[in-house]
């Protein structure tokens, strides 16, 4: 494998690497995206046929296969670019999937404006740890931005989550016969265990709004988290466990 050598911080490579990690839009035009950090990209090299660029600091080694090119850096070059504070001395570029077209399953979880990567990355990681499919609607955060790849740990190289809309999944569903359930606090929701949740789409809603009302009110039924009185959410990382959890119950 061809070793290039970059000593310059304002390299046109590294200069792509910074607005890739900064902007989905970049991303998004240039068919790329950015991640950082040897763990992460040792599951690329494992997982992800679209690894297509490596950038590692002096002294640091990965095996790479012979198809990925290799830039290497100096630490202190790698350190303006790399977006950890402590940085381990790998960043990678690797192609953007082709968009795939939403096929529903009985036993799936729909997203409904995630914002937060951390809470992204993690249900991401815990669906792919319980082998649940899961679809991303409107208003979530980027699952290629480096923060959700990070959190994800490496769980968008095995699984790549689809991107669609409402009206589609609902249009979907209903052709298949799958009925969908949202997670809401009404006096018309249903405690989750006793729901057929391994037959259902089921759908997290966001940080600070829950599930739009457009869903709530067309959704085939509602859902709730047993939980302690005083208690009026859950993260939705942990309520997106919970009702994995049950789903495989």
């Amino acid at each position: 494998m061809t070793e290039e050598r970059i000593t310059s911080r304002k390299n046109p490579l590294l200069q792509q690497v910074k607005k890739l990690l900064s902007s989905r839009k970049a991303r998004e035009e240039a068919g790329l995206f950015a991640a950082d950090g040897t763990k992460l990209l040792s599951e690329a090299v494992r997982w992800y046929p679209g690894l297509d660029t490596v950038i590692l600091s002096d002294g640091v080694e990965a095996e790479l296969p012979s198809r990925v090119r290799l830039v290497r850096v100096p630490g202190d070059v790698m350190a303006s670019v790399s977006p950890m504070a402590s940085p381990q001395g790998a960043l990678f570029l690797c192609r953007l999937p082709e968009k795939k077209a939403f096929a529903p399953r009985p036993g799936m979880l729909l997203l409904d404006g995630i914002q937060d990567p951390g809470n992204l990355g993690t249900i991401l990681r815990t669906a792919d740890g319980l082998d649940i499919p899961v679809a991303l609607l409107e208003g979530c955060a980027d699952p290629y931005s480096h923060k959700v790849v990070r959190s994800s740990m490496g769980a968008v190289f095995r699984n790549q989550p689809v991107q669609c809309d409402w009206e589609g999944v609902k249009r979907a569903c209903a052709e298949k016969k799958i009925p969908i359930g949202v997670t809401a606090l009404s006096h018309r929701a249903v405690d989750l265990r006793r729901a057929d949740l391994k037959n259902m789409a089921v759908v997290i809603g966001s940080e600070g709004q829950g599930v739009r009302r457009e869903i709530l009110e067309e959704a085939d039924r509602e859902l709730i988290i047993p939980m302690n009185e005083r208690c009026e959410s859950l993260n939705a990382a942990i309520a997106a466990a919970i009702v994995m959890w049950q789903m495989k119950q």
